[in-house]
């Protein structure tokens, strides 16, 4: 069983609240989703023992702004919305088309709706979007130079920056960690920002990558604004907040069926 199996919907819907509002006490969980407070309790403490979450006396907090979840959970959590999410940018994307791809486990999901497009070129620096692409597409994959982090298998450093900005390219689809309310984009490793950053510089369009649990997640560094950004793709319409940042920097909001 994985940990995305294992997850029922009240657990899942849980993580969502408190990744929403950083906190959230065991008696405002238990009325809002109306069981009983030993019940949210043995929810919170399974998940806490998961990463998923930090337990307190009394609540439940998410992950600090400085620490992401771990890549295997990450890889499992919303993996209905990312795939949604993955076939709506495929639709996007032209045959013949030269792109870039970056971390994340929404991307990958891309790079796996992408396998049926004939004639892409992709660089990227993330070896999971490679080896999906070369095992089982005809895309031409040009995998970005530096040091390679064990964890995630990306590729990150001054020489995978300065590879990026050789190239420009039709589309650069981006994962983001957090959007803030002020249309902040947000992620947690400052060597992943770098490349992302020159990402999206070197982009004709950027197609921003986002599931709902991103809106007003907190993380560390900053990567971008969302007036960088052509459109978003998620999987359901963005709250009124974060709709009138979208409107205000002019992207296209694209929401997977």
């Amino acid at each position: 069983m994985t940990l995305a199996s294992a997850l029922n919907s009240r657990q899942q819907a849980l993580l969502d609240r408190v990744a929403r509002s950083g906190f959230a006490t065991i008696d405002d969980l238990a009325a809002e989703f109306q069981v009983t407070p030993q019940t949210i309790r043995r929810d919170v403490n399974w998940l806490a023992d998961q990463n998923l979450l930090r337990r307190y006396h009394g609540g439940a907090s998410a992950l600090t702004s400085a620490e992401n979840t771990a890549y295997t959970a990450r890889q499992e959590m919303f993996l209905d919305e990312k795939r949604r999410i993955a076939r709506r940018i495929a639709q996007d994307i032209p045959n013949n088309a030269t792109l870039f791809i970056n971390l994340g486990t929404t991307t990958e999901e891309v790079a796996r709706a992408l396998r049926s497009h004939s004639g892409l070129r992709v660089i990227t620096n993330n070896l999971n979007v490679a080896n999906i692409l070369a095992d089982e597409s005809d895309a031409e994959v040009i995998v970005a130079g530096g040091r390679v982090r064990a964890r995630d298998k990306g590729v990150v450093g001054e020489q995978t920056v300065d590879f990026i900005r050789m190239f420009k390219v039709d589309f650069g689809i981006v994962g983001i960690s957090g959007i803030d309310e002020d249309g902040t984009l947000r992620d947690f490793d400052i060597a992943e920002v770098r490349v992302a950053q020159a990402i999206i510089e070197q982009s004709r369009s950027v197609f921003l990558a986002a599931d709902h649990s991103k809106f007003g997640r907190a993380a560390l560094v900053r990567l971008g604004h969302l007036n960088q950004v052509d459109a978003l793709f998620t999987d359901t319409p963005p709250p009124e907040w974060m709709a009138e940042a979208l409107s205000a920097a002019e992207v296209s909001v694209r929401v997977a069926e």
